[in-house]
């Protein structure tokens, strides 16, 4: 075949519609046959494959393509629909949001112009009205969609800088740069929030120090005494607050910090409130549990990532500000792409309010789901999904085995398991021994690809996560990965027990040297 064979256009339609409909055979055959959620390979054994194949070497069909695919990618992928996937902020995707991510590879819309995407303008500024709207912002509000929750953050401390400078500026008596005001500006967020925003700091030429960690309580949310000690500290230090980020749904636990004293709080002292919702950006859709936002509508900013709790396929995020005045700052014009005259002109293009150029039509997903689903039954999926959270916590908390860190707001459990006491009195350090006998479960539980959970750290001690985004995910799925973790590090446990127990004391050994 000709290399003009391969594009897509009028002539070569027929051909666009026999490959996809290959590869998407391919792929359900993948989906129906998944056993479990990964096969357990490993770097070492995969590596080889993936380093045989020559790149200067086209198979020539797509049907070979698909076959090489198989061995190098699809065979060992990881398979976040399967019901024992626990680990990370991964959600299996809706059909309709699928099939919008295949309009959108195949028309190829460039969101920065209007001339590059005309409609996709218009329906992902629809969706970032919508979006608003349920958030509880007014008329002013504006956003657009970003490649995820970190580049939203970016985004909107970047806006926060921006204003605050500006404020710095108009109310000092001298005459006050940007590189003056810099060194003294600080972001206060609590010491659960995203890692994101220490390096948001870094790129926004803050540096990490900028970032002031506030304390939490037994919940794992932000306190709001200790935040309004640290804005006193800091205007006494002759510091300027430059954010306060609250956090709905921090990625460890799940916990959603007060939003509305933090706001009443930020309000009085006029600092700019970033609400990270990137996780609990779901509930915007929930019937039985938007409460847990009230407040997120005092923000200056919101950050969304559709593609966790609404289900969408990555990359699918938004930043959502309350003024849409603020999103002047990332404006810039270019003759050859969005010149200041197409504004006298009202030729909407969305290139102004993004950090980005050239953008993929991701708000499409989010359009066809909505359009087919709608947004109650996306809400559904996440209920489901938090009450599910609940009766695994409960499951938890009645099982001896397991100690549980908090009881969840959202769908993320934190927990470890706790070897017998016979094991840990003669496993020498007992923290220790149930350290290293929950790594070595996550990582026998990874290896024999039967479950995947993921792991964090509390207090200096390591702890295993369920994150739970999979409605099909059932309390009988739970019980067994907790029963498949007990059983590996209670065979770590036995292990170092004997050790312990067979290895002759220092005296003895030095005794029988002698």
């Amino acid at each position: 075949m000709s290399s003009r064979s391969h594009l897509l256009n009028d002539r070569t339609a027929e051909h666009y519609r026999r490959s996809l409909t290959h590869g998407v055979e391919r792929v359900a055959a993948k989906l129906a046959d998944a056993e479990q959620p990964f096969t357990g390979v490993t770097p070492a054994e995969l590596a080889p494959t993936v380093s045989a194949v020559d790149l200067e070497k086209p198979l020539g069909t797509a049907s070979e393509a698909l076959d090489e695919l198989e061995r190098v990618y699809l065979r060992d992928a990881v398979y976040f629909h399967h019901p024992r996937y626990l680990a990370h902020l991964n959600c299996p995707v809706v059909i309709p949001a699928v099939l919008g991510e295949a309009v959108i590879a195949a028309v190829n819309s460039s969101l920065d112009t209007w001339d590059q995407s005309a409609g996709g303008t218009l329906i992902e500024r629809r969706l970032v009205e919508w979006t608003a709207q349920r958030i509880g912002f007014g008329p002013s509000a504006d956003g657009i969609f970003t490649s995820g929750g970190s580049q939203s953050n970016l985004q909107a401390l970047l806006l926060a800088r921006e204003e605050t400078c500006r404020l710095v500026r108009k109310n000092s008596e001298t005459a006050l740069s940007t590189p003056q005001i810099l060194p003294k500006l600080r972001i206060l967020t609590s010491e659960c929030s995203h890692f994101s925003i220490e390096k948001s700091a870094v790129l926004l030429g803050l540096g990490p120090e900028a970032v002031v960690p506030v304390p939490c309580d037994e919940q794992r949310r932000m306190r709001v005494d200790a935040l309004a000690d640290l804005m006193e500290r800091c205007e006494r230090a002759g510091e300027t607050v430059m954010a306060v980020v609250a956090t709905a749904g921090t990625t460890d636990f799940g916990s959603i910090d007060p939003l509305p004293a933090l706001a009443e709080l930020c309000e009085q002292a006029g600092v700019w409130l970033h609400v990270d919702a990137a996780y609990g950006c779901g509930l915007l859709t929930s019937q039985r549990r938007r409460a847990l936002l009230d407040g997120v509508e005092r923000a200056d900013s919101v950050t969304v990532d559709y593609h966790k709790s609404f289900f969408q396929p990555v990359s699918s995020s938004a930043v959502l500000v309350r003024d849409r005045d603020t999103l002047r700052h990332v404006t810039y014009y270019a003759d050859y792409l969005n010149p200041a005259r197409s504004v006298e002109k009202e030729i909407p293009n969305q290139v102004d309010k993004s950090i980005q150029t050239t953008r993929r039509f991701d708000a499409l997903k989010l359009w066809m789901t909505l359009r087919v689903m709608g947004a109650d039954a996306l809400g559904e999926l996440f209920d489901e999904v938090v009450d599910r959270a609940a009766d695994a916590w409960r499951l938890l908390a009645g099982d001896e085995r397991f100690e549980v860190v908090v009881e969840p707001q959202l769908s993320t459990l934190v927990f470890r398991y706790l070897p017998p006491e016979r094991q840990r009195s003669q496993g020498g350090d007992e923290e220790t021994l149930t350290d290293r006998a929950n790594l070595y479960a996550r990582d026998a539980l990874f290896a024999s690809g039967e479950a995947i959970v993921a792991g964090t750290v509390v207090d200096g001690r390591h702890y295993l996560k369920f994150t739970l985004l999979n409605p099909e995910t059932s309390l009988a799925d739970i019980a067994t990965v907790l029963d498949l973790i007990a059983a590996h590090a209670d065979q770590y446990a036995e292990q170092q027990t004997a050790q312990r127990t067979a290895a002759p004391s220092p005296a003895l050994s030095a005794a029988q040297a002698c």
